[in-house]
């Protein structure tokens, strides 16, 4: 279990502005917190944890919910 520093919904954005916001979070965010992310839809699914992975950025966690929307943990790491 991770301790979730920050928790961010995405559910009703559209790309690009699921990583936009998702990144501005990261960047308010000390390294090695722990970002919880709500996101829905086939690209921001794909996209936002690839673009956080091309940062620099650990995936700790992606996983499905009952109501469609996935969750994802991401750790912080700074460049």
């Amino acid at each position: 279990m991770h301790d979730v520093t920050a928790t961010l919904d995405i559910t009703r954005e559209v790309c690009p502005m699921t990583y936009v916001r998702t990144k501005l979070k990261l960047e308010s965010l000390g390294d090695g917190a722990v970002l919880e992310v709500f996101l829905k839809g086939d690209e921001p699914l794909k996209n936002v944890p690839r673009s956080a992975r091309e940062e620099g950025h650990e995936v700790l966690t992606l996983e499905a919910r009952p109501d469609g929307s996935h969750r994802l943990l991401l750790r912080k790491h700074g460049r």
